[in-house]
């Protein structure tokens, strides 16, 4: 029994001991990035060129690709977006693709266990959307990223070889912002910073302009800050209460002078100078 148990113990230290972590060809990728309130992840593995023809040769054109190497590419929502126009369900889902010369197809299919795309089948695919390629690069190692982040939205953005390709995605923060600001006020210590941030979402997003103007009052009233004050003006702006938002915008850029906030400065005299054309 002993000898059988020191066998074993012995066997399991070689193993650990023979156990190798070498770089991988193809090492693995992740990209995170929040879109609106919505965080977006993908996993994938990263091939390099090396001197190859990519799409045409070593990807096929009108083919399933696994968009990568190795295990399928997922991503993943943790909240509903919309994915080239269409709506997607929170949740992981593999990523496929077909490339093509004059278009490309972007897959999500629910089937994320597949290793590449051996096994893919199109009934577990939940949605396809089409997109033009256009020329870039050139990209050594296969790349996704999201890129133009802005609002609630971004460009999911394959790169490769000398080819770029993407889809947009958007995920609609206005719901989740109204409900994020009515339980942040409701907070016996909310202050002057809550109803700032309340008074730009609405003001970013065109809601509410008298709404806006009574929380930004309230911020300056609780605490004057030149970024307060200049929310301030933008809501006096959006009020047509053009004379008060000049003369808000100039308080607000004589203290963004005074704490050396230049960025503020040239915000509050450019609105200064439409506003005053605007009276």
């Amino acid at each position: 029994m002993k000898k059988t148990l020191m066998t074993v113990l012995v066997g399991g230290a070689m193993s650990t001991l023979n156990a190798q972590d070498l770089p991988k060809p193809s090492p693995p990728g992740h990209v995170e990035q929040s879109v609106g309130l919505t965080k977006v992840s993908i996993d994938y593995s990263r091939p390099s060129q090396r001197g190859r023809k990519v799409f045409g040769e070593l990807v096929p054109f009108d083919a399933v690709w696994r968009t990568g190497a190795n295990q399928c590419t997922r991503i993943s929502f943790d909240g509903p977006v919309q994915f080239g126009g269409k709506d997607v369900p929170a949740g992981t889902y593999a990523l496929f693709t077909i490339p093509g010369l004059k278009e490309w197809t972007f897959i999500l299919n629910r089937n994320t266990e597949l290793w590449g795309a051996y096994d893919y089948k199109k009934e577990d695919d939940l949605l396809r959307v089409d997109a033009e390629p256009a020329t870039c690069g050139p990209i050594e190692t296969f790349t996704i990223d999201l890129a133009d982040v802005k609002d609630d939205g971004a460009v999911l953005q394959l790169r490769w070889e000398n080819t770029c390709v993407g889809v947009a995605i958007h995920a609609d923060a206005t719901e989740q912002g109204l409900a994020n600001i009515q339980e942040a006020l409701a907070k016996p210590d909310a202050d002057f910073r809550v109803y700032n941030n309340s008074a730009n979402f609405y003001l970013d997003r065109g809601m509410n302009a008298e709404q806006a103007l009574e929380w930004a009052r309230k911020s300056v009233s609780m605490e004057k800050k030149y970024w307060n004050l200049h929310t301030l003006a933008r809501a006096q702006a959006a009020n047509n209460m053009m004379k008060d938002a000049v003369k808000s915008a100039e308080e607000s850029m004589a203290l963004a002078q005074e704490a050396g906030e230049t960025g503020y400065v040239k915000k509050n005299k450019d609105a200064i100078e439409q506003w005053s054309m605007d009276r």
